[in-house]
């Protein structure tokens, strides 16, 4: 009664943000909260939104708003998807479990990193609602081929390849904070652990953290979170091209999707080798610094290649304002990836269940304050930049 009391007096992302940053010892929450070098891009993702006006129409008949669209040939309440995040555990010991659910319920798509802390199979069976799994491009073949039979075989809907990952960015909070996979409680941050017990006596004391999906291939024994971080980390393949793009869209033979495209250049190439989506995305502002924000890039990418893939934008949604911004420059949807994550933070699956309410809430009604009564009908007659 205390935690949803305390969830239901939150009443945007930002307040779930603050009830996060209450609950996670500081190493973990700048982990979340955290960006690449000076996090301009991490800041701008969110602030370039304050860049773009709204332009309603009036005396439309919306006593009937139908926020409904299909995304990775899935039918979904409304246009707002889970992106990817990996271990989810460290915000909440329920985890990917609990993202899983509450999207089921919230009517829209979760999608599974392969960094997660539960595997393939057992996020298939928290919920009937539909899946998609995302990965990278791995030197071992057989792991990609791997997971991709194994997400076939588990009924996920969609694959999403993560490209903007070659080495990983440069998350100075991390190294200012200590901040270590598996995080480790000691003198310099067993005060920090002690004024979060709850956090911290679920961490000791509930079954260890581990990459469930790679776990298998690290020798007997060294399983630890730390050592698979490693082997990912080796397994990164920087000799990523198109080609090898092409080859998983063909071997998976179903919607696929391209994550972190950044030019209309990137989107056209990833039309061309045969990825049904793209989204537009700089990782959270995580990986290059000083990228543009996402939402300045949709119009243009969508203008260039929206009649032949989906395009989906994440980055800095926070408000059911940004969904529309986004949806009137052209996108399909967007993904949200810390929004939710704050909830979890502040409560588990009732903490993502109140992020998704409060954001299909405000989209429901900025439609019919927009005089739209379906997704399809905003458009850039709604949009204004800088008053122009």
């Amino acid at each position: 009664m205390a935690q949803q009391s305390r969830l239901s007096r939150c009443y945007d992302i930002s307040d779930l943000r603050l009830e996060a940053k209450k609950r996670l010892p500081r190493p973990i929450f700048n982990y979340l909260d955290g960006g690449a070098d000076d996090e301009w891009t991490l800041n701008r993702n969110s602030a370039a939104f304050g860049e773009y006006q709204l332009v309603p129409n009036c005396l439309v008949d919306v006593s009937n708003v139908d926020t409904s669209t299909t995304l990775f040939g899935q039918k979904l309440e409304w246009p707002v998807a889970m992106a990817p995040t990996g271990m989810s555990r460290l915000f909440h010991h329920t985890g990917e479990e609990s993202v899983a659910r509450s999207a089921a319920k919230a009517g829209t798509l979760y999608s599974l990193s392969a960094l997660s802390t539960r595997s393939i199979e057992d996020v298939a069976g928290y919920s009937d609602g539909p899946k998609c799994f995302q990965l990278y491009v791995m030197k071992d073949r057989g792991l990609l081929e791997e997971f991709i039979d194994r997400a076939r075989a588990a009924n996920y809907a969609a694959l999403m390849l993560t490209v903007d990952v070659p080495v990983p960015g440069n998350r100075q909070r991390d190294l200012v904070n200590g901040m270590t996979l598996p995080p480790r409680i000691g003198l310099r941050t067993v005060l920090d652990a002690a004024m979060h017990p709850a956090w911290s006596l679920n961490y000791l004391f509930r079954p260890k953290h581990e990459l469930a999906n790679v776990s298998h291939k690290i020798e007997e024994g060294s399983k630890e979170v730390s050592s698979v971080i490693q082997y990912l980390t080796n397994q990164i393949d920087r000799k990523l091209d198109w080609d090898d793009a092409a080859w998983m869209i063909d071997r998976w033979q179903g919607p696929f999707a391209i994550k972190g495209i950044q030019c209309v250049e990137d989107a056209k190439r990833a039309a061309e080798v045969g990825a049904s989506s793209v989204i537009i995305s700089n990782h959270g502002g995580r990986q290059l610094d000083f990228v543009p924000a996402t939402i300045d890039l949709v119009a243009e990418i969508a203008d260039a290649v929206g009649d032949r893939v989906e395009v989906v934008m994440d980055g800095g949604i926070r408000r059911g304002t940004d969904v529309i911004k986004v949806l009137a420059c052209g996108a399909r949807a967007c993904m949200i990836g810390r929004s939710y994550l704050y909830g979890l933070s502040a409560g588990g699956e009732a903490g993502v269940d109140r992020s998704l309410e409060i954001l299909r809430s405000e989209v429901e009604r900025d439609m019919a304050l927009l005089g739209c009564t379906t997704v399809d009908q905003i458009g850039r007659s709604n949009l204004r930049r800088n008053g122009k």
